[in-house]
């Protein structure tokens, strides 16, 4: 906060504080505190950028009040009687649901509205509840340019804008697939110049690190969506109709985005504590690794038999991280992991810790684990729903205490697929082919929504994007990550990116706070497909100018 407010000119400073998972711990920290429930990191960074942002003229927006805004904007005002500072603290409420039995959390996602109201009103700083993560610009947005309901292109600009940058430096470099070809070290925080008719610049303060080109922006852009509609309450934007272009130095402008109403419903997410987990990971070190595998997992069977404990759902994974003749132990190891899940605590805990001690001197040799096996800790499960707009109320508490009941869109439109464009021309005549990974010539990023994965891939020019759109289907997709092969996959041709993007349905079981799998976020599922080898024409590997290697 403080680099953003004292690194260069701001109108609105945003922060995204909510993620699934955040909702899952602030609901079990409501649990031990009902006072609680909101992101206390929000406060302990405005106690050093609230007496900055009240000299620079600077207002501040974010949704960190999680399950209880009312009480962080309590909490702000507290801060500021503290360091008196004089600031008109206002909050959105309204989205917390009834919560069904067994759950711990139901909030249903609202737009920007509320918090126009309270910028409208006067307001320097405004919490809120869940919203969307784009809510954090289109709000601002539609406060400063007095956009309507109805101004559909203009707030589809401002939705795309907010999805650049609600993951922060994941816009300006992190995580980004072609990260050599920068000064990635220390990457800048991105800054949305946003104009009135939804168009907008994105860039970063001068002299931060990272960088800001057409890739930066266009991997951001595929992060965790899906086909060409792009749904919030504000309104449906198409990104089909993003265009990209750079406008100078770290400065890549958005236009062209259209907009269309937004669906009647909200999504919706539930989190309910699942059940309990518990891991062990065993260290294999040396000659037969897989034999030393097969005999602590029948061990390992035989002993929670005995026990009569079995957990409901027990997984095993070998990561075959050792080498031959290695000049190190560590290097010369594999890792053999166990995951235990059941409804119940005991189920995992001693019972499963026992066993895998007991078999310490009595096992494979050079017996180890990574750490001494627990009690077993609680895992969670998000859901998500849709439930009708106009049963969930969107107020704005302004900063005189008043509230203000938002209204819903009027005009909505039912969510539906877009037509898939047509594929591009294949290349005439591609030539040889080498075998070489597929990230020589793409890039990808990747991530997760509920227990479905995302995965979206881009061509570094447009002889790779002819030759990838063709290439690159639903069965090649399959066959180059076989853990997707039982699971139904979807494709999504966004040819103004140059971009495809997949969704993998259950690749993450019930979300990230069930821990599923090794990468539960499924964050790195796109550098494993740019790590695959597939016959690509010698041509392209040639001529692709990948930002990977600096000129």
């Amino acid at each position: 906060m403080r680099e953003m407010l004292t690194g260069g000119p701001l109108d609105v400073l945003t922060g995204d504080y909510l993620a699934e998972l955040t909702m899952l711990i602030l609901g079990r920290s409501r649990l031990k505190d009902p006072t609680r429930g909101y992101a206390t990191t929000f406060l302990r960074q405005l106690e050093e950028g609230l007496g900055l942002a009240r000299e620079r003229g600077v207002r501040i927006v974010a949704n960190a009040g999680g399950l209880n805004p009312a009480g962080l904007a309590d909490a702000v005002r507290e801060l500021a009687a503290k360091t008196g500072i004089p600031v008109r603290v206002a909050h959105v409420e309204g989205d917390g649901l009834p919560v069904p039995e067994g759950f711990l959390t139901a909030n249903a996602y609202l737009g920007g509205a509320g918090i126009a109201a309270c910028l409208e009103a006067g307001a320097d700083i405004v919490v809120t509840g869940r919203v969307t993560d784009a809510a954090l610009v289109t709000g601002p947005a539609a406060a400063h340019f007095g956009w309507g309901p109805d101004d559909h292109d203009a707030l589809a600009g401002a939705v795309v804008a907010g999805h650049v940058l609600e993951c922060g430096t994941q816009a300006t470099g992190g995580n980004y697939s072609f990260f050599r070809g920068h000064d990635l070290r220390r990457p800048g925080f991105p800054v949305a110049e946003i104009h009135a008719d939804g168009s907008c610049v994105i860039t970063k303060h001068d002299g931060t690190g990272g960088v800001v080109d057409i890739g930066t922006v266009t991997a951001q852009l595929l992060y965790e969506t899906g086909g060409a509609r792009y749904a919030g309450p504000d309104v449906t934007a198409r990104l089909d109709t993003v265009r990209l272009t750079q406008d100078g130095p770290d400065r890549v402008r958005i236009s062209g985005v259209r907009g269309e109403a937004p669906p009647p419903t909200l999504k919706a997410g539930l989190n309910r504590l699942g059940g309990w987990r518990n891991e062990v990971v065993f260290v294999l070190t040396g000659l037969d690794v897989e034999a030393k595998a097969g005999l602590v997992r029948e061990q390992f069977a035989d002993a929670l038999a005995r026990s009569g404990a079995a957990p409901r759902e027990v997984r095993w994974e070998l990561s075959r991280t050792d080498r031959a003749d290695a000049a190190t132990e560590e290097t010369a190891s594999a890792l053999l992991r166990l995951v235990v899940r059941d409804p119940d605590q005991d189920a995992v805990g001693r019972a499963v810790s026992g066993a895998a001690i007991e078999l310490a001197l009595g096992s494979y040799p050079g017996f180890h684990v990574t750490a001494p096996p627990g009690k077993g800790t609680p895992y969670g499960v998000f859901e998500a729903r849709y439930v009708p707009a106009g049963e969930v109320p969107h107020i704005a508490v302004l900063p005189d205490g008043r509230r203000q009941e938002l209204a819903h869109p009027a005009t909505t439109r039912p969510l539906r697929d877009a037509a898939e464009p047509p594929l591009p021309a294949p290349l005439p005549d591609p030539g040889p082919t080498r075998s070489a990974p597929l990230g020589r010539i793409a890039g990808a990023r990747s991530g997760d929504k509920g227990g479905d994965a995302n995965v979206g891939v881009w061509a570094v020019d447009e002889d790779a994007w002819r030759w990838l759109a063709h290439e690159l289907t639903i069965e090649r997709f399959r066959e180059l990550l076989p853990e997707t092969a039982a699971l139904t996959v979807v494709r999504h041709l966004l040819p103004n990116l140059r971009a495809l993007n997949f969704t993998v349905h259950g690749l993450l079981g019930e979300g990230v706070a069930a821990q599923h799998r090794f990468d539960p976020q499924a964050k790195a599922v796109g550098e494993w497909l740019r790590s695959r080898h597939l016959p690509i024409p010698v041509s392209l590997l040639e001529t692709a100018q990948a930002p990977e290697a600096p000129a």
